[in-house]
């Protein structure tokens, strides 16, 4: 599979000078001392998890962002703008903190008083992975302030850290490495495999008003299961990682169907099926409920280069959008669309003090400038 763009092995990757580097060490937890940092900025993408058949397995990067600033301070600080402002916990109990002092904790370290400042686009509670984002920018940043990085291959400890908080792979993989992940457990460890993303898809997601708990939508789910709907999702699954993998995009409407989770999930939103419906008919390539929901994720194609550069009739996203926000108005929940895409890149560093780059030789590049 293609290399992770996990941004902790960027750690490893920057300039160390031949003495530094006789001082780094490998534990037996596996990381490599580095120098610590007085500041980083991360950035971390929204995800859709399940695609449809793939509960608890499939996840996909999307292109809307969270990006925090976590500094060294005299006491614990949490400041949110954006989205989940004024309903996230702004104390210890915040998922990103846990996941901060997880993070500490692997490396032998304390966590020291931290200032946290969160920009947060992506939608809190409806089913985009705004948890995941906070497990995965927690981990990120605290690693990066300990000093400490990650081995990846064959082992993915990174991966490992955010599964044990969040239990399941389907978001935190492609929050952490982008694009679209599989997930499982080897029984041994978490395990990754990135699957391709045709050119051209477009993601338009309807947001509900309302947010969806995970753990609610989870206890709709039945202990127990028949073989046809196993079968039912396993063929679907099979045909949704082959279909994306060989870009032959018109199977995507029937692998993205799902006996598991769906069915279940709308009884309590009597957006979906609607919504589902009238994004298919408007012309998507798919559409499903996205993670436990409320949101719903549909997919078109024929996007190429900027989006106010090309017609508006060779792309069918404003289409499928006004379809998708006619039929939730409809069925009685209001909401709003995003229209944007999935994204090769996963949770990454965007600056950070003291930088990684040597300003004499080598300079480490992100969208932001040098980091």
């Amino acid at each position: 599979r293609s290399r992770p763009s996990l941004a902790v092995r960027t750690l490893a990757a920057s300039h160390v000078s031949p003495s530094d580097r006789k001082i780094n060490f490998i534990s037996a937890r596996g990381f490599i001392a580095m120098q610590p940092r007085d500041s980083v900025t991360v950035a971390v993408p929204a995800t859709s998890a399940n695609m449809g058949p793939g509960f608890d397995t499939i996840g996909m990067a999307v292109d809307v962002w969270n990006t925090m600033t976590v500094t060294r301070s005299d006491k614990l600080e949490i400041y949110v703008e954006g989205e989940g402002e004024g309903k996230v916990p702004v104390d210890d109990s915040n998922l990103i903190v846990f996941a901060m002092k997880k993070a500490f904790k692997h490396v032998g370290q304390e966590m020291p008083p931290l200032k946290l400042e969160c920009q947060n686009r992506i939608p809190f509670a409806r089913g985009l992975g705004s948890s995941s984002a906070g497990i995965v920018s927690g981990l990120l940043a605290g690693l990066v302030l300990s000093g400490q990085s990650l081995p990846v291959w064959g082992h993915e400890t990174f991966l490992q850290m955010a599964c044990e908080i969040e239990g399941h792979p389907d978001n935190v993989a492609p929050a952490i490495y982008g694009g679209i992940q599989l997930g499982t457990h080897t029984g041994e460890r978490w395990l990754s495999s990135r699957v391709n993303i045709p050119h051209g898809l477009q993601a338009i997601v309807f947001i509900p008003e309302s947010i969806g708990e995970t753990k609610v939508a989870r206890a709709v789910l039945p202990e127990k299961l028949t073989y046809p709907q196993a079968v039912y999702n396993i063929s679907r699954t099979a045909l949704l990682v082959n279909s994306l993998n060989n870009n032959e995009l018109g199977a995507l409407k029937f692998a993205t169907q799902d006996a598991l989770h769906q069915p279940m999930r709308g009884v309590d939103f009597s957006h979906m099926e609607p919504v589902i419906e009238a994004a298919l008919e408007a012309g998507a390539l798919c559409a499903y409920l996205s993670g436990a929901g409320p949101s719903i994720l549909a997919m078109t194609s024929s996007a190429a280069g900027d989006v106010f550069t090309q017609h508006e009739e060779e792309r069918g996203e404003k289409a499928v959008a006004d379809a998708m926000a006619k039929a939730a108005e409809k069925a009685g929940a209001p909401g709003r669309i995003f229209i944007t895409e999935p994204t090769q890149r996963g949770a990454h560093v965007l600056h950070a003090t003291p930088s990684f780059s040597d300003k004499g030789r080598i300079h480490l590049f992100r969208e932001t400038g040098i980091v």
